[in-house]
Parts: structure tokens; C-alpha cells; sequence
């Protein structure tokens, strides 16, 4: 039995419970208080928003989250998956494999799918190991660091460049891209905040953000040059490869699924690792069981991404009438799964607030639970976390905390800004 114990939120009002408020997302605290609240008093809530949206349905319970997330006839992703709400013309213009439905989503699914089977990503054991090493060996020495720039940020976005078969000196150039995209609810990250006034000329935009633009403009570079070519790399596969259904790939299909692999590929990895030092920051004894037992540690993955949670919620939209947790759910209402709620469910993960690297039968959500939409990239993900642990913890003899846990302002990616630390070598 893991001794990581930890105390379960403070309890909050019901009244007092505010999804839509990304201010409400800044701490390490607010969230957990209000899914908690949630699940005990009102697990399928009806969420009011500010105009112009028009509210939103928030299932915070691991079983409601599993049902809507695999009936995709019910609650589809075609009317997108943030909370924005898109007009038909965003829609036609913006749509990316996140937001298809149907044969359309697997055939555009396919394109890729060899590149991030178990067995394709194992062939970058090695490739990952050697980049670990080099990580952190330019981060370690200095002391004291920010772990989010120096190690997490800097990792998966060498694997990404690496798939893209793009130079190295790109990355920095690529983790902007990602920050400006995703972090387009915090002051520190937007060009543009959405919401503003300003956001309207970039609404047929990905994220209303500009940063689309660059990140569009640098794709068509890269597709240019592989067009017609034999490449294996992930943009000459979107080039070269006509999907199952025989509808090719628009050059505004190839935009979208560009952008995706820029900011899925980068982010949520990159979030999962420091939440995990983070945890493993708190607790030292489950620090010090992996560092006595690194068999262990592929265990500890899976406790690493319940943990972590780095997506908050992806959103569906009901097709029709339908009854859930005893609400009547109407055609064309937003239904918002939020992942991170239904992986602190007390009713799936007995004392869900105890992290524990010995976790067994761990069935957390944050890649999704049997949808089509399952995350394409989880296996590529598990390796990398597997790794980054593996390499980093016999070199730590201790790891601090030297300064304030920096978080995005969102409640679409759970994500830490600055993690400052200072390590003793072993």
C-alpha cells in the first residue's frame, strides 16, 4: 500500500462553481474542488457562458464521460470540440481529424496510423534515450532551472521535429507556435485572448489565433518539398497518401492536420512530464519507491497521466433527445467531458487523491476510453514519459522547489508554465 497520501479538496458551493471561468483554472486547487463538487451533487450540470456562447452541459463522472465519449452517433465532434461555437462557414474552414465523425474520421485517422502503432514508436526507444541523455545533461548541470523550459518543453518537441523530419533549430520556433495556439485564454501566450473583440478577425482561424497562419504558412513549406517524394516522415505521409475512403486531402485538410500534429505533439506530453515531477516534487517516499525499483515505473506511467490529466475536457454536441444522469439533454446542446473529473472518480480509483506509483487496474481516461477518438498518440506518449523517468531519476540524489507554480490560464489544457526547481546529483 503507497503512503503518498493526500488530502481530498476543501469542499465548494455548488452556487459557487464556474466552469466557464478561466481564472478559476490558475491554481492547483479551484478545479479539483469543483469536479469534486460535481460528481457528489450534480455530475451531469448545466454550465451557463458568457454571450456569445450559449452554456454548456459538463458530465464530471467517469461513466458518463466513457458512455458520451464512445456513442459518437449521439454526441458527435463534428460541431467541435472546444467550447467555442462555430458557425457552418468556421466549421468547413477550421475542421481537423478532432472535429470528423464516421468513416471520414478513420480514413483520415489511417494516414498515420502506422507511424504511432506500439511497434512503430518502439523503433524510437533509442533515438528518445539518446535525446534524454542530451536534455539533461544541458539541464542539470546548471542546479537550479525552470524544469518546464529546460526538460519537459525541450523533449518531446526534438521527438516531434524528428517525425516531421524538420531541423532541430526549429523547435523553439514550433513550442511558441504551440504556446500561442493553446494558450489562447492567457494573457502570457496569446496574440489575440479569444473572447476579445479582436479575436473576430481571426474567427475562420484555428483557436482564433494568428500564430495559424505561420504555422499554416511553414507546413505548405515542408509539404512542397515532399510532395511526390518517398518519405516516411509524418508530412509525406499527409502528402503522398490518398485516405482509404479515395477523397484526398484538400490543401485546407492538410493545414488542419498540420497544426494538429504541431500542438498535440508538443503539448500535452510536454504537460504530463512536469505534472508528474510535480508529484513527484510532493512526494518524495513514491520518488524514492521508483528510484529503489525502476521496474516499476511503467506502472507509475499510467498513475502519471491520471495524474496529470493534461487536457481538462474535449466537447460533443447531442444529435438528438437524450436522457443522461437523469437530465434531459435537448438536440444541439454542447456536452463537455471533462477527463481530468472523471480520473479523480471516487467511484473507479479507490482514494483518488492518493498518488501512487503502484497503482493497479488504473482506468483513467486521459486519452479517451474506446472511442474512435482515442488518442492516436498515446503509445508514442507512454514511451516518451517512460523514458524522460527512466533516464532522469537515478541521476536526482533531491529535487526542490525554489520558487511559485506558474499554471496556463485555461480550462481546455491543464498545463504548468513554470516549474522552478533546484536538484542535487546523485
Amino acid at each position: 500500500m503507497s503512503t503518498a497520501t493526500s488530502e481530498p479538496p476543501v469542499p465548494l458551493p455548488l452556487s459557487q462553481v464556474d466552469l466557464a471561468d478561466t481564472d478559476r483554472f490558475t491554481d492547483g486547487a479551484t478545479p479539483w474542488r469543483m469536479f469534486d463538487t460535481l460528481r457528489r451533487e450534480d455530475p451531469v450540470h448545466w454550465q451557463p457562458e458568457p454571450a456569445p456562447n450559449s452554456g454548456f452541459w459538463a458530465l464530471t463522472r467517469h461513466e458518463d464521460i466513457v458512455r458520451a465519449d464512445r456513442d459518437t452517433e449521439t454526441f458527435t465532434s463534428t460541431r467541435f470540440t472546444n467550447l467555442e461555437e462555430v458557425d457552418a462557414g468556421q466549421r468547413a474552414i477550421r475542421r481537423s481529424l478532432l472535429e470528423t465523425d464516421g468513416p471520414r474520421h478513420q480514413a483520415l485517422r489511417r494516414v498515420l496510423h502506422k507511424q504511432f502503432t506500439p511497434r512503430a514508436v518502439a523503433t524510437y526507444a533509442t533515438f528518445l534515450r539518446g535525446l534524454t541523455g542530451r536534455t539533461l545533461d544541458a539541464a542539470l548541470v546548471k542546479g537550479g532551472f525552470d524544469f518546464v523550459r529546460e526538460i519537459s518543453a525541450d523533449f518531446p518537441i526534438n521527438v516531434l521535429a524528428r517525425m516531421l523530419d524538420v531541423p532541430e533549430d526549429d523547435t523553439q520556433q514550433l513550442i511558441d507556435w504551440g504556446n500561442r495556439l493553446i494558450g489562447n485564454t492567457d494573457p502570457d501566450y496569446a496574440d489575440v485572448l479569444l473572447g476579445s473583440e479582436e479575436s473576430e478577425r481571426y474567427r475562420e482561424l484555428p483557436f482564433r489565433s494568428p500564430a495559424a497562419l505561420e504555422v499554416f504558412a511553414y507546413g505548405r513549406e515542408l509539404a512542397a518539398r515532399r510532395r511526390g517524394g518517398r518519405g516516411e516522415d509524418l508530412v509525406s505521409r499527409l502528402v503522398n497518401t490518398v485516405p482509404m475512403d479515395g477523397v484526398p486531402l484538400s490543401d485546407r485538410d492538410f493545414d488542419n492536420y498540420f497544426l494538429l500534429l504541431v500542438v498535440a505533439g508538443n503539448e500535452t506530453t510536454r504537460h504530463a512530464i512536469s505534472h508528474s515531477m510535480l508529484a513527484l516534487i510532493n512526494h518524495p517516499a513514491e520518488r524514492a519507491r521508483l528510484q529503489a525499483d525502476p521496474a516499476l515505473i511503467p506502472v507509475a506511467v499510467e498513475e502519471f497521466l491520471r495524474w496529470a490529466s493534461p487536457v481538462y475536457h474535449f466537447r460533443r454536441t447531442a444529435t438528438r433527445d437524450v436522457e443522461l444522469g437523469g437530465k434531459r439533454i435537448r438536440e444541439g446542446d454542447k456536452v463537455v467531458l471533462w477527463f481530468a473529473s472523471g480520473n479523480r472518480d471516487e467511484a473507479v480509483f479507490p482514494d483518488p487523491y492518493r498518488f501512487d506509483v503502484t497503482r493497479e487496474n488504473n482506468d483513467h481516461v486521459t486519452f479517451g476510453k474506446g472511442s474512435p477518438h482515442f488518442c492516436l498518440g498515446n503509445a508514442l506518449a507512454r514511451l516518451e514519459i517512460r523514458v524522460m523517468f527512466e533516464e532522469l531519476l537515478p541521476r536526482l540524489a533531491d529535487i526542490r522547489l525554489t520558487g511559485e507554480v506558474r499554471r496556463v490560464r485555461s480550462n481546455f489544457v491543464n498545463g504548468i508554465k513554470e516549474l522552478p526547481v533546484e536538484i542535487t546529483l546523485a
